[in-house]
């Protein structure tokens, strides 16, 4: 796991702080002082003559005025910091959660070609239907590791299928095996493009985005942000008229060259966003605009088959325990309502949740 810079902000040492300040300046003049006096300087490596010297410059008087001077001289060295740190105008609270990043944030990669494909093969297992987006994914993991990137970041994707797909599930099983944070987002919510990109003070309610928000949480500058059914996210609009949709407000954050300098509207600084991998799912492209989808690689994909809801059935359900003869009775309905209707995943996953709900009821007597 490697570290970078992340947010464009010069963050002081915690320990170097007003009364760290004035304690070595008061020691540095009682060391001025003592040379001027007379008093014989250290000698280097001498651990006796050390005690000395110390015993020395304590012994120097500071007048009040001193004291005074010092401390004044103190607060405007940190209040200097403060104003060329470019966090002076958060409040305290703010400033802190930003703090964490003093040291740069986590980057986590790809090992090895090899450790690509075992990632690819288990998510193929789990969901083979899916194969158009794990094979997208097996490529990036490997370019990756060929090219000696610090951190894995997968291309701004955008999963369109018909719903009960999976694609949101296949998302949460990328997270699991890549080892990082997951941030999910619906497109259907109201303040959609607030959500993704935070709101400026003034507005009713300010936050920062979920990304952001993802990111401060874990100090993990690459995890995976999932925004669900794209196509449905609204526009809101401020009272003055201003319109702020999704498609519009993720452009920048899409194109690598403005991440990497994105300014939060929340906090008003830079952050590398450059390293999040977008995975975006839509039923339909007809609403998103075409710049919008320019930035993005669009995988089409087909909804699962009779035997790979099975499988399905048979792996989930016993990841929750159900009887055989209760996965039996599932697995026959899907062989015999597949071919006439269309079946999904979740129509599967509410006939496990019911035999579960069942299984777990008491006898009646």
């Amino acid at each position: 796991m490697t570290k970078i810079k992340f947010i464009d902000a010069r963050i002081a040492d915690p320990d170097e702080d007003e009364f760290a300040l004035k304690r070595r300046f008061e020691w540095h003049l009682r060391k001025l002082r003592a040379l001027r006096d007379g008093v014989s300087p250290k000698v280097p490596g001498d651990f006796e003559d050390e005690l000395r010297w110390n015993e020395d410059l304590i012994a120097v008087h500071l007048s009040e005025k001193d004291r005074t001077r010092i401390l004044r001289r103190a607060r405007r060295v940190m209040r200097a910091r403060a104003k060329v740190s470019g966090l002076s105008h958060l409040s305290s609270e703010d400033r802190r959660a930003l703090e964490a990043f003093r040291g740069g944030a986590d980057l986590v990669g790809i090992a090895s070609e090899h450790r690509a494909d075992e990632i690819a093969a288990a998510i193929h297992a789990e969901m083979p239907w899916m194969a158009a987006a794990t094979d997208f994914l097996w490529k990036a993991m490997r370019r990756s590791v060929r090219v000696g990137e610090p951190g894995f970041r997968l291309p701004p994707v955008l999963l369109d299928g018909p719903p009960g797909l999976g694609k949101s599930v296949w998302s949460r099983e990328l997270g699991r095996h890549l080892g990082v944070p997951r941030c999910g987002i619906e497109g259907t919510a109201e303040q959609a493009s607030f959500v993704v990109n935070g709101s400026q003070r003034g507005w009713g309610s300010a936050f920062p985005g979920r990304p952001l928000q993802t990111i401060v949480q874990s100090l993990c500058a690459n995890p995976i942000v999932v925004i669900d059914e794209i196509e449905k996210a609204g526009t809101p609009t401020s009272t003055k008229g201003q319109a702020y949709g999704l498609a519009e407000g993720l452009l920048p954050l899409l194109e690598r060259s403005s991440a990497v300098a994105w300014k939060c509207p929340y906090y008003q600084v830079g952050f590398d966003m450059s390293w999040i991998s977008w995975v975006l799912t839509s039923n339909s492209l007809t609403t998103l605009p075409a710049p919008f989808l320019s930035r993005l690689d669009i995988l089409r994909l087909a909804g699962p088959g009779k035997g790979d809801l099975i499988s399905f059935a048979e792996r989930e359900g016993a990841r929750r325990g159900l009887s055989e003869a209760a996965l039996g009775a599932i697995c026959d309905v899907i062989d015999h309502v597949a071919g006439e209707h269309d079946l999904n995943l979740r129509h599967v996953s509410r006939m496990l949740a019911r035999a579960e709900a069942m299984a777990s009821s008491p006898l009646s007597h």
